[in-house]
């Protein structure tokens, strides 16, 4: 198996103000690009244009596409790689909260999110995503989560269809500790790559996020982390040779329990 450079971009999203947001996502990505070379796939956090704005109506983009989708798909083409990240996208009388993977010739595959934080009633406002997804880079293959999937581990259970796990976030520094001890879990259960994208800032309706952007390897041990409360560009070399010989010294998911989960 071959290797992935990956950046994942932490910083703080401005409420509801798509052009200051675009604005500053391509500084950022810019400049990490040109002094540091290309990557594979660029990860951006949840809502990473407005914010997570559940209650505004007027925050959705169009099924077929929109300002966002354009955006991302401008961007995977002047850099050359996946770009990925979530948007809300109207869906009947809700709207979906949507992981885009917009690759460098304009194509758009999609993950919705699956688990809705019944806390903030986001199923009030949210559809919930039903199916399960894999995407593929030069043969490595990637599970997209957002946010609170994270909490769920039957649903990312590695059926040893994965090799990267992804999760892009917008979660609160009041529960930051939960997100550093799932990140890490995730990785060591399903023995994979682990990346967590998270904004930082408080958003429009007073919530702090403090970031905790990384990247782990499988065993749960941190390759790269973003200085917390700051933006950054975070950048790994994911080396897939190592994860295959790791997991013949220490074949435990030969292990695991045999189960159907219904969508």
């Amino acid at each position: 198996m071959s290797t992935l450079n990956i950046a994942a971009v932490q910083y703080d999203i401005k409420w509801l103000d798509k052009p200051a947001n675009f604005t500053a996502l391509e500084a950022l990505v810019n400049d990490h690009l040109s002094t540091h070379g290309a990557v594979d796939l660029l990860l951006l956090p949840e809502t990473f244009s407005t914010g997570f704005c559940l209650q505004d109506v007027s925050v959705s983009e169009a099924q077929d596409g929109g300002a966002d989708l354009s955006w991302m798909q401008a961007q995977a083409k002047q850099h050359r790689c996946v770009v990925a990240g979530t948007v809300f996208v109207r869906q009947g009388d809700k709207k979906a909260n949507r992981f885009y993977w917009v690759s460098p010739d304009g194509s758009v595959a999609y993950y919705d999110k699956r688990h809705l934080f019944r806390l903030g009633n986001e199923g009030d406002y949210v559809v919930q995503g039903r199916m399960r997804k894999v995407f593929e880079i030069k043969g490595i293959r990637i599970l997209p989560q957002v946010c609170y999937d994270l909490r769920f581990p039957v649903w990312s259970r590695n059926r040893q269809d994965y090799d990267l796990m992804v999760n892009v976030a917008n979660w609160p520094a009041a529960r930051r500790h939960v997100w550093d001890i799932l990140l890490k879990a995730r990785a060591m259960e399903n023995q994979v790559y682990v990346v967590g994208v998270n904004r930082v800032g408080e958003d429009g309706l007073g919530v702090a996020h403090s970031g905790g952007s990384c990247v782990l390897d499988y065993v749960g041990e941190p390759l790269v982390s973003a200085e917390d409360d700051s933006q950054a560009v975070i950048r790994s070399e994911l080396d897939f040779s190592a994860l295959e010989q790791f997991k013949r010294d220490f074949p435990a998911f030969l292990d695991a329990d045999e189960f159907d989960l219904e969508q």
